[in-house]
């Protein structure tokens, strides 16, 4: 379908895209794409199926500029990947949210507002959800205190109490290391430096975190020999005291924080298992209470970062987990 504007020959063409791949045949025959218009964009599987399309549809004509639209109803989780996509700064992205309340109530009609109205009174998370567009969650998810953003250089400058963590993985982990800030007074975590990857050796590891060797890194105690060899480079690093508990107990440590501030740009890796750490359900629908001990890198990393502060935080005896 499209619809063309006989003047000039400019043209809107409507297409599905329900398999991504068709998309790659578009010809127009002359000209160039200058606008797309992605609608329902929360019913696509990922952002690499609309990469995919974007890069058949935007190419040629040179440096002109295009203009992409996304439009879409928020999911309730925040594990859907628009949900994650759109808190993630890029230069020359806008984000608009907008509701049923920004138009004129003639245009919706009394019975819309109505049932809007009485899901409000007897559903109010439904009516966030449905009515407003809020990301209200599953009720799985582990951090609810997660703030995606770009910490600045000038924030940067100014932390003074630097914590590092690493947790070892070669083969199927990464390896992962992060470098945060840890504000204790308003109870702040900011993440702003990682490392991370699979098939990692130590020494190239090492090479890059160099940089970061102003103040102590602390990692997991179970490989003493990664420790100890990192040791002998120069590296200021030590294992992290555990013992029964101490998983669950440096978990809740981080959920009861204020907000853990990560700028997705320099961690990756770290945005996206916080975002995505959730409880599993078993196979009749029950909620598991444990911990998931899977996509857990960087939090892990938090946890031995903190593995100090957390014993000097302790306000009564009874917080203090088996072991340490």
């Amino acid at each position: 379908m499209q619809i063309i504007y006989m003047p000039t020959g400019q043209k809107i063409v409507f297409k599905g895209a329900d398999n991504p791949k068709k998309m790659k045949s578009i010809n127009l025959g002359k000209g160039y794409i200058k606008y797309a218009w992605f609608e329902e964009v929360d019913q696509y599987a990922n952002m690499e199926e609309i990469r995919n399309i974007l890069q058949s549809l935007f190419r040629g004509e040179g440096k002109k500029k295009r203009v992409v639209f996304f439009s879409y109803n928020p999911p309730k989780s925040g594990r859907a990947w628009v949900n994650q996509e759109a808190k993630i700064p890029k230069k020359g992205r806008r984000v608009h949210h907008s509701t049923y309340l920004d138009v004129p109530p003639e245009w919706l009609g009394e019975r819309f507002l109505t049932d809007a109205d009485h899901l409000k009174k007897t559903n109010e998370t439904a009516y966030r959800h449905e009515y407003l567009g809020e990301e209200v969650g599953t009720g799985l998810e582990v951090f609810n205190n997660i703030q995606l953003r770009i910490i600045s250089q000038d924030e940067i400058a100014v932390f003074d109490r630097i914590r590092q963590g690493l947790d070892f993985g070669y083969a199927v982990d990464p390896l992962c290391f992060e470098r945060m800030h840890y504000d204790r007074t308003r109870r702040r975590l900011y993440l702003f430096a990682e490392i991370s990857g699979l098939n990692l050796f130590n020494r190239q590891f090492w090479d890059k975190a160099q940089q970061y060797n102003d103040v102590w890194t602390i990692a997991d105690s179970a490989e003493p020999k990664s420790i100890a060899e990192l040791r002998s480079w120069g590296m200021k690093i030590k294992g992290a005291k555990k013992g029964p508990g101490s998983v669950e107990f440096g978990i809740k440590f981080l959920q009861d924080l204020e907000a853990i501030i990560i700028d997705p740009e320099r961690c990756p890796l770290a945005a996206r298992e916080f975002i995505n750490y959730s409880l599993e359900t078993d196979r009749n629908g029950n909620v598991k209470s444990q911990f998931p001990d899977k996509d857990d890198h960087a939090i892990d990393c938090c946890r031995y970062a903190l593995s100090e502060d957390m014993i000097h935080t302790i306000r009564r005896p009874t917080d203090k987990p088996p072991g340490w």
